[in-house]
């Protein structure tokens, strides 16, 4: 596994470990559950599974050319490693109400997918071949998905951290 990804897994069971499932739906009115900032992480990654099966499907790479908005969004996010803030998820992301066990037990899984599918595209296409379009960033290569998908989950995992500071007792 590559090790951007590997260490989104690692943050992920550090950032899980030892919540119950009322650690994991407890949350602030208005604010997302932990349970759900995973299953939105699980979305993209299962989403970007999906995107890259399409591409090993039509034996060619699915990405459009990007505009220069989507490059200076792509060289924050990817070359940078910042995430912005405050900004909604696209809706095909957006926590359905998963049960939190079942997406703490599956969210591991859905990256080992995700980061398999990118090292089959990579192999075919070669490692410089943009493969598909995120919906905010455009076109990415195997290598700026691996580290789109560590930066988006790192924000993300900061929100786990804050929501188990919140409930541990003072």
């Amino acid at each position: 596994m590559e090790s951007c990804l590997q260490q989104l897994r690692e943050g992920v069971a550090i950032a899980t470990r030892g919540m119950t499932v009322a650690d994991l739906t407890r949350h602030p009115a208005g604010k997302w559950s932990a349970a759900e900032v995973l299953e939105h992480l699980y979305l993209t990654y299962t989403g970007t599974a999906k995107g890259l099966e399409k591409c090993l499907q039509a034996g060619r790479p699915l990405a459009g050319k990007p505009t220069l908005k989507q490059r200076l969004i792509t060289a924050t996010v990817v070359g940078i490693g910042y995430m912005p803030t405050g900004r909604q998820a696209p809706s095909p992301t957006l926590p359905r109400g998963m049960p939190a066990e079942h997406v703490v037990a599956e969210v591991q899984t859905q990256i080992a997918i995700m980061d398999g599918l990118l090292a089959q595209c990579e192999l075919r296409y070669g490692n410089l071949v943009k493969l598909m379009d995120h919906p905010v960033l455009g076109p990415l290569t195997a290598r700026q998905w691996r580290k789109f998908h560590w930066v988006h989950g790192r924000h993300h995992l900061k929100q786990i951290q804050k929501l188990r500071a919140s409930q541990e007792p003072s």
